[in-house]
């Protein structure tokens, strides 16, 4: 241990006497963990609130990267921030939930924002390149403060791997639900069918 402080692998601080003293949390960490699930990622202040937040900074500087932000009013601008966090919040709940039924339902859920996104984004008469864009943009604070939220918590190793690669494998579905609700907008709009309103089959004669 006294190698490792003096490498800076661990945090250590001295006591008036000379004496080193090691944070417990950190010792900890070291030891393979000894549980059957990963814990919450709640109890690391990971909420749809401090994502907001995280979104809200990021979105200060997306001009520069995605000129066509610039574009949109602030009625846009908060359609687009409603669905984000509405997906963000299911998404959360996906990642932390304790059976394989209710991570399927609130990915479901996260997906119908995505799709709802899409769509809206179609709406807006964004392209489908813009509206990944768009998408892309936000997807890597998501996963810098599952990270975060991993180190909080004490996750080991393949607990940390294994919360990434389910939010990789759910950002990718949420991504093809963005996708999908764009196209099948974009599709109506070009066959002249409003919002809300139902095809009517063609009858053959």
């Amino acid at each position: 241990m006294r190698r490792w402080s003096d490498a800076g692998r661990l945090h250590v601080f001295t006591t008036p006497g000379g004496h080193r003293r090691f944070s417990r949390t950190v010792l900890e960490r070291l030891l393979p963990a000894d549980r059957s699930r990963r814990p919450a990622l709640g109890g690391a202040g990971l909420t749809p609130s401090r994502i907001a937040r995280t979104y809200r900074r990021a979105g200060r500087e997306v001009g520069t990267e995605l000129p066509w932000v610039l574009t949109l009013s602030d009625e846009q601008r908060l359609l687009f921030r409603e669905r984000g966090q509405l997906l963000a919040a299911s998404l959360l709940q996906h990642l932390d939930a304790t059976g394989p039924e209710s991570a399927a339902h609130h990915l479901k859920e996260a997906s119908v924002s995505a799709g709802d996104y899409g769509r809206i984004a179609a709406g807006m008469g964004l392209s489908l390149s813009q509206t990944i864009e768009g998408f892309l943009r936000f997807r890597a604070p998501f996963h810098h403060e599952l990270a975060v939220a991993a180190r909080r918590r004490g996750f080991d190793g393949a607990e940390t791997t294994d919360l990434l690669e389910t939010a990789e494998r759910a950002m990718d579905r949420l991504l093809v639900a963005t996708m999908t609700g764009h196209s099948l907008a974009t599709g109506r709009r070009r066959r002249g069918v409003a919002p809300g309103d139902t095809e009517r089959p063609v009858r053959s004669r």
